[in-house]
């Protein structure tokens, strides 16, 4: 996995995220880190899950959507859930 751009980017912005908060209260700087580092953690997980050569990508991306349409045509094939025994029917509920 290349995090090189990631990485980059990240301590490109932090120089001037750290500079415009000078004397912001602490609590709001523990946030915006504590932000700022749930927001990378979720990137580089993210790139660790999905694929991210295209060869690698289309493989993965067609593996989903054959097991989708295989589900979608098993949920067709179950059979219908009948009433609860002793459920009223639309005949019953007019006879009253």
């Amino acid at each position: 996995m290349n995090t090189a751009p990631l990485v980059s980017s990240v301590a490109a912005g932090l120089g001037g995220v750290t500079s415009a908060m000078v004397g912001t209260p602490w609590w709001l700087t523990a946030g915006l880190f504590g932000a700022l580092a749930l927001g990378l953690i979720t990137v580089a997980v993210l790139q660790t899950l999905l694929p991210q050569e295209s060869a690698h990508r289309l493989a993965w991306w067609r593996d989903r959507r054959r097991r989708h349409q295989q589900l979608r045509r098993q949920s067709r094939t179950l059979p219908v859930q009948r009433a609860r025994p002793g459920a009223r029917t639309e005949d019953q509920s007019h006879d009253e």
